[in-house]
């Protein structure tokens, strides 16, 4: 199977921040910003499997910035890592300034998506090739979140997670 590129999969939706999406303060709700990014990191899983995919998993969510009434919110995402049949989905969220235009990072998620077959089985996806120093880092340390992860469930003895040795070892 062919490695794909991380530009093959970005995503990027762009809306608005309606009333009925705000909670008392005037500022988006957490959940309607998590189903944002849920849509647009799936389409990037999908862009790059060409397959069904579902979310396995919510790994990393950073609700840095309050994100107001009227705001112009950009949900960008793109596969950082493919595994076997999951793949690290990393979401940036931006903010336009109404009056002058400037951007500004307000938050950033970290989902995985599993590719499967129309019974739900998951299925083998194409191996990720970055190209950039930022999908270089991201790639490298989706390997380290998931060998953490596998560590904490139980599935992975500590010895094994040789990413995570790496980090302590000199």
């Amino acid at each position: 199977m062919e490695a794909k590129l991380p530009s093959e999969s970005r995503t990027t939706l762009t809306d608005l921040v309606l009333p009925s999406e705000t909670n008392p303060l005037n500022n988006l709700f957490g959940g309607e910003l998590l189903a944002r990014m849920d849509r647009a990191a799936s389409i990037a899983a999908r862009r790059h499997s060409r397959r069904i995919v579902v979310t396995a998993s919510v790994n990393h969510v950073a609700f840095n910035k309050a994100i107001p009434l009227g705001s112009v919110v950009t949900v960008e995402a793109a596969v950082s890592r493919a595994f076997k049949s999951s793949m690290e989905i990393f979401i940036d969220v931006w903010i336009e300034d109404r009056e002058s235009g400037r951007r500004s990072k307000a938050n950033e998620a970290i989902y995985t998506f599993v590719a499967v077959d129309e019974t739900g089985t998951p299925v083998k996806i194409p191996p990720l090739k970055p190209e950039t120093d930022l999908e270089k880092e991201r790639f490298a340390a989706a390997l380290r979140r998931k060998q953490l992860s596998l560590v904490l469930a139980g599935k992975m003895q500590p010895k094994e997670a040789t990413e995570l040795k790496a980090l302590f070892e000199e």
